[in-house]
């Protein structure tokens, strides 16, 4: 009996330091004889980790294929992804003969094995998926753990070129509980054949594409312990065309309709209101549209800004509007034209923005008003030679009435219809021709209209160009 026990302590201590468990052999080429092995001599060790010893690691192989991009929230800073997670490890000392058993693989329960408590990091939240309860198990000992998992993970999402933005998230698997000393993560598939795996089977074409995927060993080191960690860069690109569409490209319209509104005269008062029409009309737009931009982060995304600009000019142009259209319709309320103005403006300025100065008019309108100053003889005799040549044709025509009546009452209509037409020819060449600070004050007017137009123009191609410009280096330094 004694011999018994010793023969029975030798083999013990044998298959300890063979490894985990030993070799068996199967009674019969059945799935029962090889599952009453394993539950024999592995799943009853469940509890332990799998190696010779506790001070010896066990090699933890991981690698992932993203199987669908469902969303990433700006707000909240997460991204929203399916994943096919396989982990491989083997268990030490397992082996079984393939022909004897009739089996290279087995699918075994997963609650019967030993299985890392591999987390990721960034997870916030794991959506329900579907439980696979079964690992593959081959013979030799070589475990296989595949299954999908629904995550949501933070992510730090830059929105500074958004839409045209690319985002670099990064999922970081390792052990939670276990140090380095007990588990060593390991890359599976190479980052190459990751990426085109996960390009073949995403099924999501959304707003987001997988552009990238880079992997890197990490490790995380606390006072206690370092952990080892295996990271995953999920780049991701934005698909913009649905922002250009309903952003930017009306956006870029109502701008150039403002840009064209200075073809009205600035004479005209319809050019002020279809301004303020068209920033009324801006308003609402981004207004409407305020749901598809993002939520400011650290930095003002670019599209804000250009937006603001877009309004910045718009009111700036009405502004400008208005200045012109009060010199051109108050010129009277205004003194004479100062010389260093005029010289300024009608000189240099009106040559810079092409406007040819305007030649002043030689003609000059020499009228007589006899209720303000008083007759002369020479005056009195001139108009009474003049209305009485009036009066000869007038009675010429008549010449029977004349004969009778006395002459006088005829030249007294004749003067007062003459003192009438004088002051309407003064007042029409008022009206027409103006006065000559009044022609100057409205050519001032034109050339500054001109060169705030020209101004306009330059502010808006070298803001949208800058703006652009960013993007391209923003996307290009990203990649």
């Amino acid at each position: 009996m004694a011999g018994v026990k010793a023969a029975e302590l030798i083999v013990i201590c044998f298959m300890l330091l063979q490894g985990f468990v030993a070799a068996f052999n199967c009674t019969s080429p059945t799935p029962a004889a090889l599952f009453d092995q394993l539950a024999k001599h592995l799943f009853s060790n469940k509890l332990l980790r799998p190696v010779e010893t506790f001070a010896k690691p066990i090699n933890i192989s991981i690698s992932i294929t993203v199987a669908g991009i469902l969303g990433v929230d700006e707000k909240t800073q997460t991204l929203s992804s399916v994943l096919w997670q396989v982990l491989e490890w083997d268990i030490e000392g397992l082996n079984w003969d393939e022909k004897e058993c009739a089996a290279k693989r087995v699918s075994v329960p997963r609650d019967n094995l030993w299985v890392p408590d591999i987390q990721i990091k960034q997870l916030l939240d794991e959506a329900s998926s579907t439980k696979t309860p079964y690992v593959y198990l081959y013979n030799t000992g070589h475990v296989y753990d595949d299954k999908p998992i629904t995550v949501v993970t933070s992510c730090q999402l830059g929105i500074y070129t958004f839409p045209f933005d690319i985002q670099n998230c990064s999922l970081t698997f390792g052990s939670y509980i276990h140090f380095a000393t007990d588990i060593q993560m390991i890359q599976g598939a190479t980052a190459e054949k990751v990426l085109k795996e996960s390009r073949d089977v995403i099924v999501t074409n959304g707003e987001w594409e997988l552009a990238d995927i880079n992997i890197a060993d990490s490790s995380l080191h606390l006072d206690d312990g370092s952990y080892s960690e295996i990271t995953y860069y999920i780049v991701l690109r934005r698909r913009p065309i649905v922002y250009v569409v309903n952003l930017l490209v009306p956006s870029c319209f109502l701008i150039t309709v403002d840009l064209f509104s200075f073809v009205l005269p600035p004479q005209s008062v319809d050019r002020s209101s279809f301004k303020m029409t068209l920033i009324l009309g801006y308003t609402v737009f981004l207004l409407i549209m305020n749901d598809l931009l993002p939520v400011t982060g650290e930095k003002t995304p670019l599209i804000n800004v250009f937006f603001s600009i877009s309004l910045a000019l718009m009111v700036a142009s009405l502004l400008e509007t208005l200045f012109i259209t009060n010199i051109q319709y108050k010129p009277r309320e205004y003194s004479a034209v100062p010389h260093w103005l005029s010289v300024l403006v009608l000189r240099y300025l009106a040559v810079l923005v092409c406007i040819p100065p305007k030649e002043r008019s030689n003609r000059v309108t020499v009228s007589l008003n006899p209720s303000h100053k008083a007759p002369s003889a020479n005056t009195s005799a001139t108009s009474l030679s003049d209305h009485q040549s009036i009066s000869d044709v007038t009675l010429s025509g008549k010449a029977a009435p004349a004969s009778l009546d006395s002459p006088e009452p005829v030249v007294e209509q004749l003067r007062m219809l003459g003192r009438e037409l004088t002051a309407i020819r003064v007042q029409m060449d008022k009206y027409c021709q103006g006065t000559k600070a009044t022609q100057e004050w409205e050519m001032i007017g034109t050339v500054i209209d001109r060169l705030l137009f020209g101004l306009y123009i330059i502010f808006i191609f070298v803001s949208f160009i800058t703006i652009i410009s960013i993007w391209i280096w923003h996307n290009s330094f990203a990649t």
